[in-house]
């Protein structure tokens, strides 16, 4: 079972008191986007086997909205974070290399 730390509260919950909300660190389509960038946008996800990075909302406690980096085969999970971050924080990603050292940041 999944286990994680809102980063939040301080509450490690269950899968089970969380809400998924898909992939993390999406770049929203503009106004001017064309049909095709726009369809990108909403449906296609890379759904990687290995390091994810997820959004999830502690829908049974606090109610935030937290990002989370895990490994999508083994469920490992290397941190949890501020839903207000751009992009993976250093030591997100330090943790994951300390685990994966061939892991490499995706662009």
């Amino acid at each position: 079972m999944l286990h994680l730390t809102c980063p939040y509260c301080g509450v490690t919950a269950t899968e089970t008191e969380l809400a998924p909300g898909g992939e993390a660190h999406l770049k929203r389509a503009g106004m001017d986007a064309d049909d095709a960038t726009f369809e990108a946008y909403l449906f296609h996800r890379k759904n990687p086997k290995g390091v994810h990075f997820e959004r999830w909302r502690h829908a049974y406690g606090c109610g935030k909205w937290f990002l989370a980096a895990r490994c999508t085969v083994t469920l490992e999970v290397f941190g949890t974070y501020s839903a207000q971050t751009s992009e993976p924080p250093e030591h997100i990603v330090a943790a994951i290399r300390a685990r994966r050292p061939d892991w490499k940041v995706e662009a």
